[in-house]
């Protein structure tokens, strides 16, 4: 698998990045260990996590593989701080306390001395921007981390944060932005793209499959084993069970048809190769499944192709 340069800065990573969202919860150890021996073996590097991931249970299910199927050494961990679960309710905190308390607990349960990418996952608005970044500082300068990275920031926070780390001497860049894009949400183009150019920040979607429905699987209905029929997900996925994306899982499965490829293969390789993009990260309930996204890595859409996608779904 090919490697990109995360934003301006010297790490690189695979440009297929393995989420794992669900590991510890719907996808359990023997799942899990499947998944990563596929994609290490298919040359992928990036790694990415979240304390928030089943209240850390994704972070200790990596923990116990990272050593035994892969060597650490083999893969940029990637994790982020900033969004927990208390009593059963979401809690958005990025307070320095917070945030530095979260990142020992996360090297713990990943059993490492040092996040490659540690990730503030969201914006707050109560607590003082110059606080959170105080936390990305102090991570770095204590070897805890070696590059930062926020997630799920608008176009004007993504500026606002990566200007303010530039404008001090000696505070640590951030390199990178993780936000939801694909073919179904294509908003961050109009502002978080231009931002992260801007200033030098390499782009990680999520859910690049437009949260499983660019695969087609829901073009009848909603089979049984999908995110989509579990308690948990229904609402994430089905906020997108509409005619404006069904136009474009039609467009999507077309493009397939024609060129022989699979749906995923399509809508995967438009948003891996969109300007820049360095890795989008892929999440899958099986090993089959994601084979079938390493499959890409050989794909490149013909411009034609790439030209009817985007006239389809620009409307966002």
């Amino acid at each position: 698998m090919q490697q990109r340069a995360l934003g301006a800065s010297g790490l690189t990573v695979s440009r297929l990045g393995l989420g794992t969202l669900t590991w510890g919860r719907d996808t359990d150890e023997h799942e899990a260990r499947d998944q990563l021996i596929a994609f290490v073996e298919a040359g992928g590097t990036l790694l990415d996590t979240a304390a928030g991931y089943g209240d850390g249970a994704s972070e200790t299910l990596i923990g116990s593989l990272v050593g035994d199927v892969v060597q650490r050494d083999d893969v940029v961990l990637a994790t982020k701080a900033g969004i927990s679960r208390r009593r059963g309710v979401r809690e958005s905190n990025t307070s320095r306390g917070f945030l530095l308390r979260s990142l020992d607990q996360s090297l713990r349960r990943l059993g490492v001395d040092h996040i490659d990418l540690w990730q503030v996952h969201t914006w707050v608005d109560h607590v003082p921007l110059e606080e959170t970044l105080s936390a990305v500082d102090i991570a770095v300068s204590s070897g805890r981390v070696a590059h930062v990275g926020v997630s799920n920031y608008n176009g004007w926070q993504t500026a606002q944060a990566a200007t303010w780390q530039r404008a001090v001497p000696g505070r640590t860049t951030l390199v990178s932005t993780q936000v939801e894009y694909s073919l179904l949400s294509r908003h961050v183009e109009h502002e978080v793209l231009p931002a992260a150019e801007a200033m030098g920040m390499g782009v990680l979607p999520w859910s690049p499959l437009g949260r499983g429905v660019l695969t087609g699987k829901y073009r009848s209905g909603t089979p049984a084993d999908s995110r989509a029929a579990s308690p948990h997900f229904a609402g994430f996925v089905g906020s997108y069970l509409n005619p404006r994306s069904q136009r474009i899982v039609e467009a999507t499965v077309a493009a397939a048809d024609g060129l022989g490829w699979t749906p995923i293969e399509v809508a995967l390789t438009w948003i891996r190769d969109r300007p820049g993009v360095t890795a989008p990260v892929v999440g899958a309930r099986t090993a089959a499944q994601l084979k079938a996204s390493l499959a890409t890595e050989e794909l490149t859409l013909p411009r034609e192709i790439v030209d009817a996608l985007d006239d389809v779904s620009g409307a966002d």
